[in-house]
């Protein structure tokens, strides 16, 4: 029984290992911010920063745990979808995804549940969660439902 149990760990310390040879989820550049929205105020600007920037910008702080497999994977796919809906760094020169914002926000799927144990500055009260959506309504011109506001 010993001898299984130290082979299965040995096991799983090799697979770990040949895991860390993936090259996927290493690369770690930011791209250059190229654009941001005109921020409505610099209370915007940090609340975005504090919840969202690093799946929905070009200012993506990467953890020390983003650079081990399967892990940095899991961050890396998520990084990398999040700019592709919504990077705010791209502001006037990339299709953004708008429509959705208030909601998602309101309803808690953003930031993604998986993301606040491990970024707890994240985690916003009911009141800044309002702020936010409000001074995005007003920087991005978007509606309070969400979608682009039409212009006279």
């Amino acid at each position: 029984m010993k001898r299984l149990i130290l082979w299965s760990f040995g096991a799983l310390a090799l697979v770990l290992l040949a895991m860390q040879l993936v090259p996927y989820g290493r690369n770690h550049q930011n791209p250059p911010v190229v654009a941001e929205p005109p921020w409505d105020s610099p209370q915007t600007r940090a609340l975005f920063v504090r919840a969202c920037a690093d799946c929905h910008s070009n200012q993506t702080r990467w953890p020390w745990y983003s650079h081990l497999a399967p892990i940095s994977w899991q961050v890396q796919r998520d990084v990398e979808e999040g700019r592709s809906k919504l990077n705010l760094s791209l502001w006037g020169r990339a299709k953004q995804e708008l429509d959705d914002i208030p909601e998602v926000i309101r309803e808690g799927s953003m930031p993604p549940r998986i993301y606040l144990p491990t970024h707890p500055e994240a985690r916003l009260s009911d009141a800044e969660q309002e702020g936010l959506i409000r001074g995005l309504v007003l920087s991005l011109g978007i509606t309070e439902e969400g979608g682009q506001e039409k212009p006279d």
